[in-house]
């Protein structure tokens, strides 16, 4: 994070990284598929954590609360605003790496669907549901990483849920 931030993201290489952490290029690799994934390296168990939290609503939770259990999850894995203000503003100034940002958001709503479908709810709710859930995510996670806020991000994402549901009601 501190080479991406001190000399940008395309011009700091996987020698570096590997230097600064004292580490060799090859272990660098046992780790990571290549730099990109210094930065979303821990995608897979958040997902993981917000499908969990989706799967286990009680059955008589509403799609929408099954999904807002699932997002509110996320609030347990990212507790380092500083270092996610870091990490998206090295994401914001590189394309390719708002390419793979977009990527691992499409990935998270296809994910929650489908936990949405193994508990019953069919097509199109399931996506739509899934879709909604992953927007209120990225809007409270935006809000929280904004210099003048000082909530929790559960506390962001129960405020965008609220905010929606009056919206759609």
């Amino acid at each position: 994070m501190e080479l991406y931030s001190e000399r940008g993201y395309e011009q700091t290489t996987v020698a570096e990284i590997a230097r600064r952490a004292g580490l060799t290029e090859r272990t660098f690799f046992r780790h990571f598929a290549d730099k990109r994934e210094v930065l979303f390296s821990g995608s897979a168990n958040l997902q993981d954590a917000m499908v969990s939290a989706v799967a286990n609503a009680p059955e008589s939770a509403a799609p929408i609360d099954a999904v807002a259990a699932g997002i509110e999850a996320a609030g347990g894995f990212l507790q380092d605003r500083d270092y996610s203000r870091r990490r998206q503003a090295i994401i914001a100034a590189n394309t390719v790496l708002q390419e793979r940002e977009l990527i691992k958001m499409a990935s998270l709503a296809s994910a929650i669907a489908r936990a949405l479908r193994k508990r019953g709810v069919s097509d199109p709710a399931a996506s739509l549901t899934a879709e909604a859930g992953t927007a209120v995510f990225r809007i409270a996670f935006e809000r929280w990483i904004d210099e003048g806020n000082e909530k929790d991000l559960r506390v962001l994402i129960r405020e965008s849920f609220e905010e929606l549901r009056s919206l759609v009601a």
